[in-house]
């Protein structure tokens, strides 16, 4: 491996797009148990005990797009972010993400950002497709970011943290017994 290669992902799916017509290609993919093991320590997850997919993958009419769209689950064990005691996570999410074919040479034009409009295709680079790196950014975007065991209670020294934050002086107070004077009052 190549230090301009980069890392290799831990569930890789590569395929190729130039033989993808605009029927869609119906796709089933499993991560086996290394790329689960490697997917959790990557996620710092607990355990990942399943991630599948049902992709179909096809090319846009003359729109150099390819589109992939799909349903992942997945069984996942976090931690509470508060008595790190194991949570369980059960996915079923649908997704769809657009990739652009990469032009010969960039063309040469101003970018404008609107934040109204829907994410531009991603522009697939000289790796191509992995679909299984497809899959896993969506996994990831699943996964609750601060999992929470039903019962989990703050201990009760950060009841008494924000207790005390709260009672500091804070030091915009002096601010709100401020007068601006108009004209000379």
């Amino acid at each position: 491996m190549s230090a301009e290669s980069g890392p290799v992902p831990e569930f890789s799916r590569p395929m190729a797009v130039d033989s993808l017509g605009e029927a869609p290609v119906a796709k089933q993919i499993t991560a086996n148990e290394a790329e689960r093991a490697a997917l959790a320590r990557r996620f710092g997850l607990l355990s990942l005990d399943r991630l599948s997919a049902d992709l179909s993958v096809q090319r846009l009419p003359g729109k150099g797009i390819v589109r992939v769209a799909g349903r992942i689950e997945a069984e996942a064990t976090q931690a509470c972010v508060v008595s790190l005691e194991p949570v369980s996570a059960h996915l079923n999410e649908s997704f769809e993400q657009l990739y652009a074919l990469a032009p010969a040479a960039p063309p040469a034009r101003e970018l404008v950002i609107d934040a109204e409009a829907e994410d531009p295709p991603e522009v697939l680079g000289p790796a191509g497709l992995d679909l299984g790196e497809t899959v896993v950014q969506h996994f990831a975007l699943a996964l609750d970011p601060y999992p929470r065991a039903p019962d989990a209670q703050p201990p009760a020294a950060a009841e008494q943290d924000l207790e005390a934050a709260e009672n500091l002086d804070n030091p915009f107070a002096a601010l709100k017994d401020l007068k601006i004077s108009k004209g000379g009052e």
